[in-house]
């Protein structure tokens, strides 16, 4: 079941999270289009159940499991998204779920994970092994292991979100997607290149933890301490395996965006389109504007992977970006 997904597997998932998942919705932004000589097309996963991409790949990961697993339960690694997707699909399809959580996760998201009735476990991001810890546990209690983005299922449920963007909007000629284990940009590749063939493919990823970068210019995964960025959801040491295999193949190329960027993205976000996105879900706009003049007269597709950010956090970094740009005048 771990083996190199397909786009037919994008097909199943789709099928299977239906009436589960939001079809969410594709926005344009007339001023960003005017400004950029380009159509711009975001796809507002951060208006997805649980308020990110992820409950796409934890419902189908989780549907796919036997009536004998799902009494034993299910356990996962995240700093949040993906936790609060496996907490949310968990509680809807009757499984017991833990999940090993850091503890300095946002708050936002621990409570979400909590309150769709998980069990967290914490640890400490910088010295401690989630996976070490998530393994033992599975050991133990014989939970069934559902990997944030290093698992096919996961992927195949990740890929649906672009596969609704492209069958709505038609083919493009580029597309930014957020990078930081691969989930989602491997998925999205296997929908893109099925039904845009021609589309430029692009992770994103934080400039701190551009691991994904090295590790595709390099033709081998990187591995890199855990960053230190605002973008929490792409805090990943590494790429998985079966994700670069499929980033390797269909991507095009790695960019990369700083945490002032991805502040300057959120204001946007915000006061021009009235939406709260997190900073990982900021990548792709913040990547996008930064090439913006090659891509002058291209229909373009952002995923914006998630919208789960404290509020006071938000309103923090939202008010220092003011104060940046008040004091830059």
């Amino acid at each position: 079941m771990n083996t190199l997904p397909t786009f037919d597997d994008v097909l199943a998932a789709a099928k299977r999270i239906e009436g589960y998942a939001h079809k969410t919705p594709v926005m344009q932004s007339s001023i960003l289009n005017q400004a950029l000589g380009a159509e711009v097309f975001f796809k507002c996963e951060n208006l997805q159940r649980m308020g990110a991409f992820k409950f796409r790949g934890a419902f189908n990961s989780l549907a796919l499991l036997d009536e004998a697993q799902r009494e034993k339960g299910v356990i996962t690694y995240s700093s949040g998204n993906h936790a609060q997707g496996i907490a949310l699909a968990a509680s809807l399809l009757g499984i017991p779920a833990t999940i090993v959580m850091p503890k300095d996760a946002p708050k936002a998201k621990r409570a979400a994970t909590e309150g769709y009735g998980a069990k967290v476990v914490e640890y400490d991001r910088y010295t401690q092994d989630r996976e070490a810890i998530t393994h033992a546990l599975a050991q133990e209690h014989g939970y069934a292991v559902v990997p944030a983005y290093d698992y096919a299922p996961v992927i195949a449920g990740q890929g649906t979100a672009v596969k609704e963007l492209l069958e709505e909007v038609g083919e493009l000629d580029a597309l930014f997607v957020p990078l930081g284990g691969g989930g989602l940009l491997a998925g999205s590749a296997l929908a893109a290149r099925a039904l845009s063939p021609d589309c430029k493919i692009y992770g994103v990823e934080p400039e701190a933890g551009n691991d994904g970068q090295q590790s595709f210019r390099s033709g081998g995964i990187v591995k890199i301490s855990t960053p230190k960025t605002i973008a929490d959801g792409a805090q990943t040491p590494s790429l998985g395996q079966i994700n670069f295999s499929i980033i390797q193949r269909d991507v095009d190329d790695i960019y990369t965006a700083t945490d002032a960027q991805l502040v300057d993205s959120m204001a946007f976000f915000a006061s021009r389109m009235k939406l709260i996105v997190e900073p990982t879900g900021c990548l792709g706009l913040a990547a996008l504007r930064a090439n913006a003049e090659n891509l002058r007269g291209k229909r373009i597709g952002v995923v914006i992977s998630g919208g789960n950010v404290d509020l006071d956090n938000f309103a923090h970094l939202l008010a220092e970006h003011a104060n940046t740009q008040e004091t830059a005048r």
